[in-house]
């Protein structure tokens, strides 16, 4: 599932293209918003919130959420048509929403009711570390990356940078939450990890963006821990696939 940055990177693409520009063409191919037709209307905001983006037109907002396989594409789609569920066109760009696991055109006005549930965003001007510090510890005995990854905790965290901070700070994805030190340095370095990848396609939390340097932990299954040397261990039985040093991360 695409991480809060993506997400951030996508709502700056659609921005850019569609803002302040009247739509020309408004194809919304999901059955319950087939007679919606938005054109004529204008473009005046595009905006992310966690991992769902909203884009406002006039009394409207469609909003999508990528999900595991989604996407927005600028300037053309040569895939299956099927695969396309939203086409927004203006004058002189259009914009194709594929695969996306969520799509709803909603009242501007409480558009931001179905992400009322969130936490703060960590690349937004909600971002509290004190609000998202208390919500991490709110469950004690939760595991670690189950916590990382409830954006009702914090919004934008997806497995890579849960697996990668559990890294960082020295606990198994497995640990539970109350054996964290700091929580505010938790939530704080999840934020400075998203912001400094807001506006990179090649991911980095290492801080190195050299090929085959740029994580730390996080689909290295067997190879050598960039610390220790100790083979890195993966754990795929449940919902989310969980990597770790197991001699860096104390359970």
């Amino acid at each position: 599932m695409p991480e809060g940055d993506t997400v951030f990177r996508t709502a700056a693409k659609l921005r850019a293209a569609l803002a302040g520009k009247t739509l020309t063409r408004c194809d919304i191919r999901v059955p319950r918003y087939a007679t919606v037709d938005l054109t004529g209307q204008v473009v005046d905001e595009v905006l992310s919130r966690g991992k769902h983006l909203f884009i406002r037109v006039g009394q409207a907002s469609i909003h999508s959420h990528l999900l595991m396989d989604g996407s927005w594409v600028i300037g053309g789609f040569r895939g299956p048509q099927h695969r396309i569920r939203i086409v927004l066109g203006t004058a002189d760009t259009v914009a194709f929403g594929i695969d996306l696991g969520i799509l709803d055109v909603l009242e501007r006005d409480h558009d931001q009711d179905v992400v009322a549930h969130l936490g703060p965003d960590l690349l937004g001007p909600d971002w509290d570390p004190q609000l998202a510090a208390a919500n991490l510890m709110a469950e004690p005995e939760r595991e670690l990356a189950d916590a990382l990854l409830d954006q009702r905790v914090m919004a934008g965290i997806g497995n890579v940078f849960a697996n990668e901070l559990c890294f960082v700070f020295g606990r198994a994805p497995h640990a539970p939450v109350g054996t964290l030190a700091d929580p505010l340095r938790v939530a704080q370095r999840a934020r400075d990890m998203l912001w400094l990848n807001r506006s990179h396609v090649n991911r980095t939390t290492t801080g190195n963006a050299r090929r085959g340097q740029q994580v730390w932990v996080y689909g290295r299954a067997g190879e050598p821990c960039r610390r220790c040397r100790t083979p890195i261990e993966r754990d795929d039985s449940g919902d989310r696939i969980r990597y770790w040093c197991p001699n860096c991360q104390a359970a």
